[in-house]
């Protein structure tokens, strides 16, 4: 810490020389370190967190001690999405049919509100939706060659491969449901086609096996005569914005799965929940403002929040009382463990089982109860298209907090302190 802040803190707190040791600019060791965002805070003349639940757990834990000293510092900015490629662009059959009033001023969707009880207005949202599901399984078959059911949920997590954002608790319930079907075939399930996809950092060796799994049990599903077209698992490759434009107006149903104030913001949830899909969710980064906006009986809301996950931190995580206690999660975890889903090389996921088993910072198995809970309810409402769909406008209709037109505006007069403009700029190459 700089001797102007040390004498700073020295007076607003003096003999706390733990408070002293825990702002300091330079870490105390055996080898001296800078604390880059000690450094950032001191210098900076505002702070903000992307999301209002990231924003308070900067204030509450993260930051604490900095926000209790310049309490003014501290703001929320949470993110938001453009229209004009989200909608516009890369869904034009749904913009269309909502109108123009919104494409500069995002708030203009609340009026679809309106039209919640419309029977024409569902039946074109839903024959949209449909349309756009054709359009993507017709590429899917040309391009991945697997053929999909048309008509089954299209069940998307798209985002990158990381521990924290749980691509594992989805792998469970594939396999969960793929287990169910097999034990009774001849029930009425709803089908769905479930589709993950993301970039692996390239060091990181449980991402690279978390795809290696997930394409694993597509190997063994989709090949299952008994399950037939009524599940489908597809690890979309090379996930990127000219597929997400894609693939995002086709979903029925969005994975924001998180572990409970992992996630900082999130953009791809608002992105689905722009183009019509329904999300299932923890209370994490951007869904808990996703929720208020449209209503948390219009999303799937499920599992800890924040203060469970720290209570659970405090009192201690312990996996194998759920593996022993839940029938299915121990089911689904002797198969990856066993070789079920890899027969050619039976250990291909011990570090997966074992981290699950014994080092989960992430906390999946406590989760999944409620997460399969979730998904039986999402399953059960599919069926009602109506009703689907009614929720989908709900979900359109709140979408207006989440403009990065609103973002920006606010970056720009809260803390650049300018006035936000809506004065073409001509072109670069454009002359004056």
């Amino acid at each position: 810490m700089s001797s102007v802040s040390q004498q700073r803190i020295g007076s607003l707190y003096p003999g706390d020389n733990d408070r002293l040791r825990r702002m300091s600019l330079i870490e105390e060791g055996d080898q001296k370190k800078v604390n880059m965002a000690h450094l950032c805070i001191v210098g900076s003349h505002a702070i903000n967190g992307v999301a209002r639940i990231h924003s308070d757990i900067l204030k509450a834990t993260v930051f604490k001690d900095f926000y209790e000293v310049d309490p003014q510092k501290f703001q929320n900015k949470t993110n938001g999405i453009t229209p004009r490629r989200w909608l516009v662009m890369c869904n034009p059959g749904l913009a269309e049919r909502i109108g123009e009033d919104y494409i500069r001023d995002l708030d203009q969707l609340k009026k679809l509100l309106n039209f919640v009880e419309d029977e024409s207005f569902i039946r074109d949202v839903a024959k949209i939706k449909q349309e756009n599901k054709l359009k993507f399984a017709a590429y899917l078959e040309k391009h991945y060659n697997v053929k999909i059911n048309p008509n089954s949920m299209f069940d998307l997590q798209v985002k990158r491969i990381h521990e924290y954002k749980r691509q594992l608790l989805n792998c469970l319930h594939i396999i969960t449901f793929y287990n169910r079907i097999k034990q009774k075939p001849d029930e009425d399930w709803t089908p769905r086609t479930i589709m993950i996809g993301g970039k692996a950092a390239p060091g990181y060796h449980m991402a690279k096996m978390i795809i290696r799994l997930i394409t694993a049990i597509g190997e063994v599903v989709n090949q299952d005569p008994v399950v037939g077209d009524r599940l489908k698992v597809i690890f979309l490759e090379n996930y990127r914005v000219t597929l997400a434009e894609k693939v995002i107006p086709a979903a029925d149903l969005s994975e924001q799965i998180s572990t409970a104030g992992t996630e900082a913001s999130g953009t791809g949830n608002m992105k689905f929940m722009l183009n019509g899909a329904l999300t299932i969710g923890t209370m994490d980064g951007a869904n808990v403002e996703m929720a208020e906006e449209a209503g948390e009986k219009n999303l799937f809301i499920f599992g800890m929040r924040v203060e469970d996950v720290e209570a659970m931190d405090r009192k201690g995580y312990d996996a194998m009382k759920y593996y022993n206690h839940i029938p299915e999660l121990k089911q689904a975890i002797d198969q990856i463990a066993g070789g079920f889903f890899s027969p050619e090389q039976p250990d291909l996921f011990k570090d997966i089982v074992h981290m699950l088993m014994h080092n989960d910072r992430f906390k999946v198995f406590a989760d999944y109860e409620d997460y399969i809970r979730y998904q039986e309810k999402v399953s059960a409402l599919y069926k009602n298209t109506r009703e689907w769909t009614k929720k989908v406008i709900y979900n359109i209709a709140g979408c207006g907090k989440f403009s990065s037109d609103r973002t920006i505006a606010q970056y720009a007069r809260e803390i650049w302190g300018v006035e936000p403009s809506f004065a073409k700029i001509a072109p670069p190459d454009e002359p004056n």
